[in-house]
């Protein structure tokens, strides 16, 4: 069995969204389990501590989860162009598996919300890339032969999925975008399943 892990930070619901519709696509794939994993938020004013098991949604990630998954969707709302603050922290403190070379190899994928519909989606998506790089992994984008690439009038990138949430962060995910995820889902579980096969 494949274990695709999604990690992703959300605040507002909908990164977590889009990490559930990732999920279904990675599932539609035979022999692939997807695993969701979430990050706590980060304290502004000092080190916090986080209880072990947030209060709803699915569990922290541990290193081990990266460990030992044959692939990874990545997921973060956009804040400034950048990913969110809590995912990135996770991020640096995974030097212990970049020192292992846990990670190389392994297909990884993007997904962001924003809150305007160019509100920094690809630069996000690409801040995101940046440490993924660096652990060795390789990188998988939406091919242009998802239609809905094309005819979105939302959200949606080459870079990967990503979502228009509207100024008050409550927009629903569009049919394209639900579909964006899926497809990204798929050939991210694909591409893990049949690097195992190798």
């Amino acid at each position: 069995m494949s274990d695709v892990l999604v990690l992703y930070y959300s605040r507002y619901g909908a990164t977590a969204e889009m990490a559930r519709q990732i999920a279904r696509g990675i599932e539609e794939v035979p022999g692939t389990a997807a695993r969701l994993r979430t990050v706590p938020p980060v304290s502004t004013v000092c080190e916090a501590v986080a209880d072990d098991i947030p209060a709803s949604g699915p569990p922290y990630a541990t290193l081990d989860d990266l460990r030992d998954c044959t692939g990874l969707a990545l997921g973060s709302p956009t804040r400034f162009g950048n990913m969110a603050a809590p995912l990135k922290y996770f991020l640096d403190a995974t030097s212990a598996l970049w020192l292992e070379g846990a990670l190389i190899g392994k297909p990884a994928a993007l997904f962001t919300s924003t809150s305007s519909l160019h509100g920094g989606q690809e630069t996000t998506l690409t801040s995101m890339l940046l440490p993924l790089l660096h652990h060795g992994m390789l990188i998988l984008g939406l091919p242009y032969s998802a239609p809905e690439l094309m005819n979105t009038r939302s959200g949606g990138t080459p870079y990967g999925a990503s979502h228009f949430a509207g100024a008050d962060s409550k927009l629903p995910l569009s049919e394209d975008e639900k579909t964006l995820c899926r497809v990204l889902g798929r050939r991210l579980a694909d591409t893990a399943r049949r690097l195992q096969q190798d």
